[in-house]
């Protein structure tokens, strides 16, 4: 039995958006640009390109979402479930909903990788705990230790809102 295809919602535009006029967000000492937002997709997924220098990551963390990463450029070591792995440009990761993560970069070279967050949500999270910056490349401002504690309880405090558990 065959489903019809539903009607087209003549209420959703075509997004065309380029990277640099894209909301830049500074976190974890990386640059996420969100290209589409829960907005652009009817609530379906979100993009984000992200620009991750050395030694940059966000900490262990698990969500209820599903969330795919294809690497343009450079090398990054992911963890999963405890194991790590190293993914290289040209590579797809994708990491079930739930499943404990991080990723990292550990070489002397940026990673660029595409984000798919599904269902979106996860750069509304960004958008609150990020610090908008100029450009996709854009180092955000480095924090002293006032400010980096008061981050984390910003970020801690947000987490439950967005289904994220920072682990």
């Amino acid at each position: 039995m065959s489903e019809k295809i539903p009607a087209d919602d003549l209420t959703r535009a075509l997004v065309i958006r380029d990277v640099e006029d894209a909301l830049h967000l500074g976190l974890v000492g990386d640059t996420y640009t969100v290209l589409l937002n829960g907005e652009d997709t009817a609530g379906r997924y979100c993009l984000i390109d992200m620009h991750v220098p050395p030694g940059g990551g966000p900490p262990p963390h698990r969500h209820d979402f599903e969330e795919t990463f294809t690497l343009l450029e450079g090398e990054l070591e992911f963890t999963f479930r405890g194991k790590k792995m190293t993914a290289k440009a040209g590579e797809t990761v994708h990491v079930p909903a739930n499943a404990p993560h991080q990723f990292h970069n550990g070489s002397k070279s940026v990673a660029r990788m595409l984000c798919i967050c599904a269902p979106a949500g996860q750069e509304r999270f960004f958008e609150e705990v990020g610090v908008q910056v100029a450009t996709r490349t854009q180092a955000p401002p480095k924090l002293d230790g006032p400010a980096m504690e008061e981050l984390g309880k910003k970020v801690f405090g947000l987490a439950p809102k967005y289904k994220t558990e920072l682990l």
